[in-house]
């Protein structure tokens, strides 16, 4: 294994972050001499990015953090086509003003974790809508297009996999790769970028444009890519039951948010807190040790350090407040998920099923009648075994009535 001597990548191997280069030695030359710009694409798919994609966020905090330039691409032009990699059908595709929407979003998730300016290491975020919708489709065809073999693109595992499955895919989505390795290019001349990162899975998108650049003249570009990233029992990251863990506080509390990574696997902690905290490295060593009923310990940590990251300190101590309450003491805190129903609705009384599914605790009636089956629904911490129940007003309690699914999953219902 390779002994990385410039800082950003000696702390990016110690903390598990590599999975290849496209040459160790070259880049790790590079980020010793200069201030090296650096960039990850982000489509603009939804309001918000996920935890799935908190590596890649943690990357360029490096980055920055030890002296470099992070460039966090947004892919308002990319968006319009879709990436294959890893899909077994093509994306919706999005109106411009949803795109530009979703990027707001995204935009406010990249202010937690870098800083913006005209500095040598401030972060920058360009959109590829600013070149892509600009191009002439033949000058382009002339100028790119006879840098692309249609066999190597077949090749790739993005198309083969859809291919292989005889499943569509279209000419818009096959033009991906190589709008992606134009980026490279681009970016390179507009801000002189020498380094794409990003998913293993992305590897054949950006040793294209590493390729493409050897092509048109540009300095030498290199690839770095991460490992792909699931749990220890082989569980996609990012994702839940309940749907995706988003980093936007309007879509999934600051609280579900710190559950999510409360409720860490015990043989996950020690990676978690390598790859999406700062803590020092002696730390992470000391909390992996713990072990038994002390490991919990370390997962509260883990949880708080994330969300501050991601939320701000303030807001990750108070869910980890709110969670002791919760578990600790038993008591009903504000600062649980709230959802506001028609007092009315209540007055006349919901049915639990439908409760439960308004929530966000249930996906379905059917799910919520498993959970009720199985003796994991209580409501004010008393257990639920009906399914027809029906939940009134007499039900609140200092204005709330708190539902549970487990002994982690709590929503409270308020009347307005």
């Amino acid at each position: 294994m390779t002994s990385f001597k410039s800082e950003f990548l000696h702390t990016l191997q110690e903390r598990g972050f590599i999975h290849q280069t496209s040459d160790d030695a070259g880049l790790d030359a590079l980020f010793q001499k200069e201030t090296v710009s650096a960039y990850i694409g982000f489509d603009c798919t939804a309001a918000s990015l996920h935890a799935g994609s908190m590596v890649q966020i943690m990357m360029l905090h490096w980055l920055q953090k030890t002296g470099h330039r992070p460039v966090p691409l947004m892919g308002g032009g990319t968006s319009m086509v879709g990436d294959p990699s890893g899909k077994d059908e093509s994306r919706q595709m999005l109106t411009v003003e949803k795109i530009e929407k979703n990027k707001a979003g995204i935009r406010k998730i990249f202010e937690s974790f870098l800083e913006f300016g005209d500095g040598p290491n401030d972060a920058v975020m360009p959109d590829n809508a600013d070149w892509l919708l600009k191009i002439n489709y033949v000058e382009f065809l002339r100028d790119y297009g006879k840098n692309f073999s249609v066999n190597a693109m077949l090749a790739r595992d993005s198309v083969k996999m859809r291919l292989e499955r005889q499943q569509h895919l279209s000419f818009l989505e096959f033009n991906y790769m190589i709008l992606q390795a134009y980026d490279f290019v681009e970016l390179n001349r507009r801000y002189g970028c020498r380094l794409q990162m990003g998913g293993s899975d992305q590897w054949g998108n950006i040793v294209s444009g590493v390729d493409l650049g050897r092509r048109s003249g540009t300095p030498e570009l290199f690839a770095l890519t991460t490992p792909l990233l699931s749990t220890s029992s082989g569980a996609k990251m990012g994702k839940t039951a309940a749907g995706a863990v988003w980093l936007n506080p309007d879509m999934l509390s600051p609280y579900d948010f710190w559950q999510y990574w409360r409720n860490t696997e015990d043989a996950d902690v020690e990676r978690f807190l390598k790859l999406f905290t700062t803590m020092p490295m002696d730390e992470v060593t000391r909390l992996a040790a713990l072990d038994g009923a002390e490991i919990n310990e370390a997962k509260k940590i883990l949880a708080t350090e994330i969300t501050a990251l991601v939320h701000g300190r303030e807001i990750a101590d108070q869910a980890n407040e709110t969670a002791r309450k919760t578990f600790e003491e038993g008591t009903v805190s504000s600062d649980l998920p709230t959802i506001q129903i028609d007092a009315a609705a209540l007055n006349d009384g919901q049915g639990i099923l439908s409760l439960l599914v308004a929530a966000g605790l249930a996906a379905s009636n059917g799910e919520a009648r498993r959970h009720i089956k199985g003796g994991a629904v209580r409501v004010n911490d008393e257990p639920c075994k009906d399914e027809r129940a029906t939940i009134g007003a007499d039900k609140l309690k200092d204005g709330a009535i708190k539902l549970s699914i487990g002994k982690k999953r709590h929503v409270l219902v308020r009347a307005d």
